[in-house]
């Protein structure tokens, strides 16, 4: 699944683009792929950070406006968020 995702859905994506881990809800270290997101990403502290929606979700959805109301970080860039079953 990972491999056609590669060669279809995040072929146009710019070389650059940062791509983050997602732990599973239970913290496990290890879990399956399960899905994706394009997002923005601004780190928090040394290694972990928060995952934030593009400009393009926010100005759809009245409910992600409200959300984020207090704005989203300067620091946070374009990413690929891939998240583990569970």
């Amino acid at each position: 699944m990972l491999r056609q995702l590669v060669r279809s859905d995040w072929r146009g994506l710019p070389g650059a683009t940062l791509v983050v881990l997602s732990r599973d809800v239970e913290g496990n270290p290890y879990s399956p792929f399960a899905t994706y997101s394009r997002s923005r990403y601004a780190p928090a502290y040394d290694l972990a950070g928060e995952v934030y929606p593009l400009p393009e979700e926010l100005e759809q959805d009245e409910e992600l406006r409200k959300l984020f109301a207090d704005g989203i970080p300067d620091n946070a860039v374009p990413a690929l968020v891939l998240y583990p079953l569970g």
